[in-house]
């Protein structure tokens, strides 16, 4: 059953294999070509506008005929006002690990659609608790390979899953791509 139907598959501005298999669950077709832009919050930027400020030059980014959909999308882990971006390397991942244990963090994930001049970015945002974790777990977790390239340092739909004491907001979106707003945006975006 697809909810969505599109007349021509969406383009995928991202090379995150979870966006993808977000987008294949809700029967979305798409191809994917991945954004090359940088990644780097501005001086000062606060969080919120960081990540939709991703999604939109992600979108921006890739080129495409005016009929296509371009979707971007952007999450980052926001503790306090501190954006946890991926782990550098063990010492920087076992770290974030450190501070988000036994603490509530956000998750803000935004995405855009672009199509024939016309863009629209919504941003979805989660709180997530994380139980105390133990320096030996967050060793045997770090060399899971696991939170190696993942925002924060970890990933809600794996291993890391067991670290979440409670969440409130969009599962999906903690994955990377909020599912109820992608779906409400091509939607919108009249690409039928």
């Amino acid at each position: 059953m697809r909810l969505i139907t599109l007349a021509r598959p969406v383009i995928l501005a991202s090379a995150s294999p979870r966006r993808a298999e977000l987008l294949r669950q809700i029967g979305v077709a798409h191809e994917v070509q991945p954004a090359d832009i940088d990644e780097i919050p501005g001086p000062g930027e606060p969080a919120d506008a960081y990540v939709r400020r991703m999604a939109l030059e992600k979108a921006r980014a890739t080129a495409a005929a005016p009929d296509r959909v371009v979707l971007g999308a952007d999450t980052a882990v926001v503790l306090g006002e501190t954006i946890l971006g991926k782990p550098r390397d063990r010492d920087h991942g076992l770290a974030m690990l450190a501070q988000l244990s036994g603490r509530t963090h956000r998750v803000l994930s935004s995405v855009a659609v672009s199509r024939g001049g016309t863009e629209r970015v919504v941003l979805s945002v989660s709180r997530v608790r994380f139980r105390v974790i133990t320096p030996v777990e967050a060793v045997a977790y770090w060399d899971s390979g696991e939170p190696c390239d993942k925002a924060g340092g970890y990933a809600i739909q794996g291993l890391g899953a067991v670290f979440v004491a409670r969440l409130c907001g969009s599962y999906s979106g903690v994955m990377g791509l909020p599912l109820y707003e992608t779906a409400r945006l091509l939607e919108e975006s009249g690409h039928e």
